[in-house]
């Protein structure tokens, strides 16, 4: 009986554990499928980091620079040229369906116009004004509503970057790598102003700007407990219960957020999302030119569906508010792509594990009609390995040529499928990456086995 005992709260405290990590699934299945559904989304880091181009608060944090002179950047952020109607609308045409904005980074400087006072050294010679580019910097104004407003007229959802750390705040334990203010244990009080202040952000965000997708970062600096991620979580669904939160609120989100590195093997939670640079730096530098050709970036989204995942590709606009023309071109092509190719992509499923077909794979919603990405170009066969179905036909998407196929080593004995061969012409070749539409007789199937009689 004791074993039984023991056994049964070590299975409850394993329960717990995952349970830290994700959130039930069945729960927030409804909400998340417009998520599921969108497959790319624009990341855009924007603050004060912009007017020497420098690295988003780690280039004090790191020590590559004085606070001071980080901080002294508010005077030359001006947001002069800032259109947000014309941000929304490169977005729209780029085939994202979501974006995310930097709402406040770990340097604690707000884009929106927060009425929270930052704590300061005690005792406080007086309240200081709240530090956004509001109250202290040129641009004197609110940037994230205006961008939110041109989203959702254009049908986008909007998103919500927020850090949970706060390295400029008094208040807060963090400051450079290798110092901090104090520690938690011996200022609990301390800590619970830190706590209240960056609640008390969130709170002004979710009633002013309701967004529709939270992107939390920072995580790592603090437990659950000590952040009090749950509390947390909760206010957001209470204002808005269909938000999405993502997965760095210290385990208390709906998805899954990898960086830079796509999995080599698809993530086991049902939603996930890659956040990637276009070029190296997320914020603008100047140096940072480099950016991800449109056949890399293709080819990466293509992997990135084809294990059911989205793209959040991140741009870096000036201090003024411009774009980099070559950041601009980048979204023009895929743009261009995502519109010939929309079927394949938009509301389609994870496609087949890997062996099938040497290359990313999506499904239709019903599993009927598999889609073909082309990594290694045209002019050659594409082979698919173990499928059950039958072909029912097979055409070039968006050019409406039709190609034949053939099955090839089908023995009547054995139950393993031939192998299914499609030539592809020259002609088919798309600019950057062809797709094949292959329409089945029916939901997938596929042969998993070892071969021979089995």
């Amino acid at each position: 009986m004791r074993k039984i005992i023991l056994a049964n709260l070590a299975l409850i405290a394993l329960i717990s554990a995952e349970a830290q990590q994700h959130v039930a699934p069945e729960v927030i299945a409804q909400k998340m499928q417009w998520f599921a559904d969108a497959k790319l989304g624009i990341f855009i880091h924007w603050g004060i980091y912009s007017v020497n181009g420098v690295d988003e608060s780690w280039a004090f944090h790191n020590r590559k620079m004085s606070y001071a002179d980080y901080m002294q950047q508010l005077d030359g952020f001006t947001a002069s040229k800032y259109d947000p109607a014309e941000w929304a609308e490169l977005i729209k045409r780029s085939g994202a369906r979501y974006a995310v904005i930097t709402t406040k980074h770990h340097d604690g400087v707000a884009l929106w116009d927060t009425r929270m006072s930052p704590g300061t050294p005690q005792p406080p010679v007086e309240t200081p004004p709240p530090r956004s580019v509001v109250t202290r910097s040129p641009a004197g104004r609110d940037l994230i509503g205006p961008f939110f407003a041109e989203l959702r007229q254009r049908g986008l959802k909007a998103g919500a970057y927020f850090s949970l750390i706060d390295w400029s705040d008094h208040d807060y334990p963090g400051f450079t790598r290798d110092s901090s203010r104090y520690e938690i244990r011996e200022d609990p009080l301390r800590w619970q102003r830190f706590r209240d202040y960056y609640q008390g952000q969130v709170t002004e965000i979710a009633a002013q700007l309701k967004p529709d997708l939270w992107w939390f970062d920072g995580d790592w600096e603090h437990t659950a407990e000590e952040w009090e991620a749950l509390k947390v979580r909760r206010m957001i669904l209470e204002a808005n219960p269909d938000a999405i939160i993502n997965g760095r609120l210290a385990g208390h989100g709906d998805y899954e957020t990898p960086e830079q590195n796509i999995p080599v093997e698809t993530p086991r939670y049902p939603w996930w999302e890659l956040c990637l640079t276009i070029g190296d730096a997320w914020g603008w530098q100047p140096q940072d030119t480099a950016y991800k050709s449109t056949h890399d970036l293709i080819a990466i989204f293509a992997d990135v569906i084809g294990h059911g995942g989205n793209l959040l590709l991140d741009i870096g606009p000036r201090e003024d508010g411009t774009l980099p023309p070559g950041q601009v071109r980048v979204l023009e092509d895929l743009g261009q792509w995502n519109a010939k190719h929309a079927e394949a992509v938009y509301g389609s499923r994870a496609g087949l594990p890997c062996g099938h077909v040497y290359g990313p794979t999506t499904l239709s919603p019903d599993s009927t009609t598999l889609y073909l990405f082309l990594l290694q170009g045209v002019g050659g066969s594409v082979e698919i390995k173990g499928l059950d179905n039958q072909v029912l036909s097979v055409e070039v998407l968006g050019m409406n040529m039709p190609l034949a196929h053939r099955v090839v080593g089908k023995i009547s004995w054995s139950r393993v499928p031939g192998l299914v061969f499609i030539d592809v012409p020259p002609e088919a070749a798309d600019p950057w990456m062809t797709v094949l539409k292959v329409k089945l007789d029916g939901p997938v199937s596929l042969y998993r086995g070892a071969g021979g009689l089995y």
